[in-house]
């Protein structure tokens, strides 16, 4: 039974369409993969058995009727612990958050993945509140890499990229505000991107602003592309989401690279990369080429801009605060603590330059995407490193930002920005690749994610413990 568990979401769609599986058999076989594996992982804080197994009936009944509720009739989702879903506590990995709610209603893309018939096994860990790169907190514990359980999976999504990569489900909601997407996938050999903002529906906004992104995460891009299809439906409640796109993002999934300008950047002018890492993604880089792409090793031209993100990272942490009625810094994790008094200590006019300093980005690269259709660059500098710690040992910068200078960047410039695998260092851990496309090319980017998989597949799927 646990081998249905490597079946892609659209394979598992196929399969009930012709009656060779069934959405209680897989939801069945995923509860066990959950229950054998997450004591070890923490990809989890909340299943409910009851309540997929119900869903999963209703869909069987569906299917068998040949009246699907939608592109995910019957596909296991986990749903990250920062989105609102009705009937289940959402405490973001804080105490400060009562678990008796009431718990009434649903984020966007959870409401979507209802209307889809989507399986909704449970809720995956967070940091408190997804402050950071890592997934941690004084109420959840600490979240495992499937592939070196000693290593962190990442973070934000890191439960939702522990859930992924150890087959306990196929398909998962995450959410980007500075690399939380983008840093769990490169460190557990998984797709996801980081859309547009605005492209998936956010309700309630998130208390870090623009740079707060909803996305999705699987172990193919193909995946990738059918759940933002769902994600990405209209949601009245965010009035500030885009138009619905006017095309399915499955639609010329396939098309390739060829003729495309293609800028590979290896550290962006300033970044530092591990020699192991760094000879993955240049080896991708190159393979682009021989996609029929033109590439040329070019940097955008912008200066580290972590004091940006800083303010505005900081101040949004702080903003958090009267939401979870302004509980003592002690109550929280000590470095979310230490970034809201970080927030806490900006003024007004701080905010203001920060965000004139984010437009005077913006605005370079959208000149930059002028000359070049996407840009490559590592997803992160570094492989996974010890769970647990929110740096590598041996940093001088405490704090999670650190390490991460190829992701937040574009958080600033809401551009979209996927990463897929491309390849494994000699210790046999994961290492990604960005590909970051002009706003509003999600499209753009998934095809390139596409083409450099087909053409050069990696495993997504960590061996068995």
């Amino acid at each position: 039974m646990s081998a249905v568990l490597d079946a892609t979401a659209a394979q598992l769609s196929a399969a009930y369409r012709a009656g060779e599986l069934s959405p209680v058999e897989i939801a069945e076989a995923s509860l066990a993969r959950i229950d054998r594996d997450d004591p070890a992982l923490n990809a989890f804080c909340l299943v409910d058995a009851e309540r997929a197994i119900a869903d999963a009936r209703a869909s069987e009944e569906r299917w068998r009727r040949g009246e699907p509720a939608g592109a995910l009739d019957g596909v296991p989702v986990g749903v990250k612990d920062i989105f609102l879903t009705r009937g289940w506590p959402t405490l973001r990995g804080s105490r400060a958050i009562d678990p008796a709610g009431p718990w009434k209603d649903d984020a966007p893309a959870v409401a979507a993945l209802r209307r889809n018939g989507a399986v909704l096994a449970g809720k995956t860990t967070t940091p408190e509140l997804g402050w950071k790169g890592v997934t941690d907190s004084p109420l959840e514990g600490v979240t495992r890499n499937p592939w070196n359980h000693s290593r962190t999976a990442g973070g934000s999504s890191g439960g939702s990229s522990a859930a992924l990569a150890s087959g306990m489900v196929p398909l998962a909601l995450g959410t980007d505000g500075g690399g939380s997407i983008r840093i769990p996938c490169g460190l557990c050999s998984l797709a996801g991107i980081k859309p547009t903002y605005g492209r998936v529906p956010a309700w309630p906004a998130s208390p870090y602003g623009q740079v707060a992104h909803c996305g999705p995460m699987a172990r193919t891009v193909t995946d990738v592309a059918l759940l933002l299809d769902v994600m990405a439906e209209p949601d009245a409640r965010d009035w500030s989401a885009l138009p619905p796109p006017e095309a399915s993002f499955l639609d010329g999934l396939e098309n390739g690279v060829r003729g495309m300008r293609v800028a590979f950047s290896a550290g962006l002018g300033h970044v530092d990369v591990d020699p192991e890492v760094a000879e993955l993604v240049a080896r991708a880089a190159e393979a682009f080429g021989d996609l029929g792409a033109h590439v040329e090793a070019v940097d955008p031209g912008f200066a580290d801009p972590r004091e940006t993100f800083d303010v505005l990272w900081s101040a949004g942490a702080a903003a958090a605060m009267p939401g979870l009625g302004d509980p003592p810094l002690d109550a929280l994790d000590p470095g979310l603590a230490e970034v809201v008094e970080l927030g806490r200590s900006h003024t007004v006019l701080d905010y203001l330059a920060a965000s004139r300093r984010r437009d005077e980005l913006g605005i370079l690269m959208s000149r930059f995407h002028e000359d070049w259709d996407l840009l490559l660059t590592p997803t992160l500098p570094l492989a996974a490193f010890e769970a647990g710690r929110e740096v590598p040992k041996g940093l001088p910068d405490r704090h999670w930002p650190s390490w991460t200078p190829f992701t937040y960047p574009f958080n600033l410039t809401q551009q979209p920005a996927a990463s897929v695998p491309c390849g494994f260092t000699s210790e046999g851990l994961p290492v990604g690749l960005q590909i970051v496309g002009p706003r509003h090319r999600d499209a753009q980017v998934l095809h390139a994610a596409r083409a450099y998989e087909a053409s050069h597949p990696q495993p997504t799927l960590a061996p068995a413990p």
